[in-house]
Protein backbone atom coordinates (compact mmCIF):
# COMPACT_ATOMS: atom_id res chain seq x y z
CA UNK A 1 0.00 0.00 0.00
CA UNK A 2 1.86 3.12 -1.27
CA UNK A 3 2.01 5.93 1.05
CA UNK A 4 0.61 3.78 4.54
CA UNK A 5 2.16 5.24 7.45
CA UNK A 6 1.62 4.02 10.82
CA UNK A 7 2.84 6.53 13.83
CA UNK A 8 4.04 4.38 16.99
CA UNK A 9 4.73 4.51 20.54
CA UNK A 10 7.13 2.50 22.71
CA UNK A 11 6.01 -0.17 25.00
CA UNK A 12 8.53 -1.73 27.77
CA UNK A 13 7.29 -5.22 26.07
CA UNK A 14 7.13 -4.16 22.28
CA UNK A 15 8.91 -2.04 20.55
CA UNK A 16 6.33 -0.18 18.53
CA UNK A 17 2.86 -0.19 19.56
CA UNK A 18 1.04 1.42 16.52
CA UNK A 19 -1.40 4.86 17.69
CA UNK A 20 -2.25 6.32 13.92
CA UNK A 21 -2.42 4.49 10.85
CA UNK A 22 -3.46 5.53 7.30
CA UNK A 23 -2.78 7.63 4.56
CA UNK A 24 -1.44 11.09 4.72
CA UNK A 25 -4.78 13.42 5.39
CA UNK A 26 -6.96 9.73 5.66
CA UNK A 27 -5.33 8.71 9.20
CA UNK A 28 -7.06 6.36 11.55
CA UNK A 29 -6.90 6.61 15.31
CA UNK A 30 -6.26 3.56 17.13
CA UNK A 31 -8.81 3.35 19.83
CA UNK A 32 -8.36 -0.34 21.42
CA UNK A 33 -5.50 -2.96 21.06
CA UNK A 34 -7.55 -6.18 20.79
CA UNK A 35 -4.72 -8.39 20.36
CA UNK A 36 -1.12 -8.66 19.40
CA UNK A 37 0.65 -11.59 18.44
CA UNK A 38 4.55 -12.79 16.74
CA UNK A 39 4.91 -14.19 13.71
CA UNK A 40 7.99 -15.87 12.20
CA UNK A 41 8.87 -12.53 9.85
CA UNK A 42 6.38 -10.25 11.20
CA UNK A 43 4.32 -8.46 14.31
CA UNK A 44 0.70 -8.01 13.91
CA UNK A 45 -1.99 -5.76 15.93
CA UNK A 46 -5.35 -6.60 15.85
CA UNK A 47 -6.79 -2.58 16.39
CA UNK A 48 -10.29 -0.85 16.49
CA UNK A 49 -9.86 2.17 14.65
CA UNK A 50 -12.15 5.80 15.75
CA UNK A 51 -14.03 4.66 12.90
CA UNK A 52 -15.78 1.84 15.15
CA UNK A 53 -14.17 -0.87 12.57
CA UNK A 54 -11.22 -3.98 13.07
CA UNK A 55 -7.57 -3.83 11.13
CA UNK A 56 -5.34 -6.06 11.58
CA UNK A 57 -1.93 -4.15 11.08
CA UNK A 58 1.58 -6.16 9.97
CA UNK A 59 4.61 -4.88 10.20
CA UNK A 60 7.80 -6.69 8.35
CA UNK A 61 10.43 -7.27 11.06
CA UNK A 62 13.37 -7.32 8.41
CA UNK A 63 12.18 -3.50 7.48
CA UNK A 64 10.11 -2.33 9.77
CA UNK A 65 7.19 -1.52 6.83
CA UNK A 66 3.58 -1.68 7.68
CA UNK A 67 0.46 -2.66 5.80
CA UNK A 68 -3.24 -3.60 6.76
CA UNK A 69 -3.48 -7.52 6.62
CA UNK A 70 -7.19 -7.52 6.74
CA UNK A 71 -10.12 -5.04 7.11
CA UNK A 72 -13.89 -5.52 8.71
CA UNK A 73 -15.94 -2.39 8.83
CA UNK A 74 -18.70 -2.40 11.55
CA UNK A 75 -22.22 -3.30 10.39
CA UNK A 76 -20.45 -6.12 7.85
CA UNK A 77 -18.25 -6.66 4.69
CA UNK A 78 -14.86 -6.10 3.99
Amino acid sequence: MADFVVECRSEPRCAAVPVRFGRPGRMREVVDIVDRWDGEDHRYFRVRGDDGSTYILRQDLADASWRVQFYHREGGGR
